[in-house]
């Protein structure tokens, strides 16, 4: 059952954003509309600027005392933000890579180059590239939402072909899969959604692509192979647009040998966990999907004690 605050999100967004979403052609005003919402960042966490793998970006990471375990022992994290691919930055998700911080993670967030500027294949190079630095260093796990859940099944897809260590496990929420928009809630979806009306998103899709491909597994992962791929944790809204990009996805992953732990939430709206201040649903998705990627590290680590 949805809380009473979810309810109440789902109103406000409803008002503040939709209409305004769906009303402009202008991908620069829908810049300004997914950046101007700020929520407060979780207390006890350092964030400092940084740069991996060649790209910008910012390091969270909670005092000792809120984690229990000091600095050199915490695994890392690569967060990959949302914003459609056009907007919105690390400073944007501090709620939620703060709240993995005090998780136990050390957790960088990078400012990945963003369409219409620099269109696809950008951003996923970029996300590649940091990714291939931290693998380097040791067992790590990787987590996005909307486009940087997009990002994040790329970064795998794209982890394979260059021959680097994959991800341990991999956190999805409410991930875009398929650009070319095929999935049904598509369109079931249009009025139940608070965000998004689907010509909104059909707008963000050519200025990221810019001519590209959409079936290309970098844009839309749903046309992946799934074979291999490490667990996937997905949770996505039960009134998204994307609801069942979530659900295809899970589908194929699960019948590639892919272990999913699936949730649909009532009620909220898409990126929902960027409330964590404010909203149970939110700090309980966030919550179980650090549970479950400290519990894939846990499990690695023993696998690869037990092979040696």
């Amino acid at each position: 059952m949805a809380s009473l605050r979810a309810h109440l999100y789902d109103l406000a967004i409803r008002l503040a954003v939709k209409g305004r979403l769906g009303g402009t052609h202008d991908v620069f005003a829908i810049r300004r509309a997914f950046e101007r919402a700020q929520f407060p960042a979780p207390s006890g966490v350092a964030f400092t600027r940084g740069t991996v793998g060649g790209v910008p970006g910012e390091w969270a990471q909670a005092e000792g005392r809120d984690t229990g375990r000091g600095a050199d022992e915490r695994p890392t994290l690569l967060y990959l933000h949302g914003g459609g691919f056009i907007a919105c930055s690390a400073l944007v998700y501090r709620p939620v890579t703060g709240r993995f911080a005090r998780a136990g993670f050390r957790v960088f967030t990078p400012d990945y180059r963003l369409a219409p500027e620099h269109p696809f294949p950008a951003a996923v190079e970029d996300c590649t590239a940091v990714w291939a630095a931290l693998a380097e260093a040791g067992p790590a796990v990787l987590a996005g939402d909307s486009a940087g859940g997009t990002l994040a099944l790329a970064t795998i897809i794209e982890a394979r072909r260059l021959g680097l260590t994959p991800p341990a496990a991999a956190a999805l929420f409410s991930p875009a899969t398929d650009l070319i928009g095929r999935s049904a809630s598509f369109r079931t979806n249009g009025r139940r959604d608070a965000m998004f009306r689907p010509e909104a998103l059909t707008r963000l899709v050519p200025a990221y692509l810019a001519g590209a491909d959409p079936a290309d597994p970098r844009a839309s992962p749903i046309e992946a192979d799934l074979s291999g791929f490490p667990p996937l944790l997905i949770h996505v809204g039960a009134r998204e647009i994307l609801r069942d990009d979530s659900l295809r996805l899970a589908e194929k992953a699960k019948a590639a040998g892919v272990p999913v732990d699936l949730t649909v939430f009532p009620v909220v709206a898409h990126a929902w966990q960027l409330a964590e201040s404010f909203l149970p649903e939110a700090r309980h998705s966030l919550d179980r999907a650090a549970l479950f990627l400290h519990r894939a590290l846990e499990e690695g680590t023993h696998r690869a004690e037990t092979a040696a």
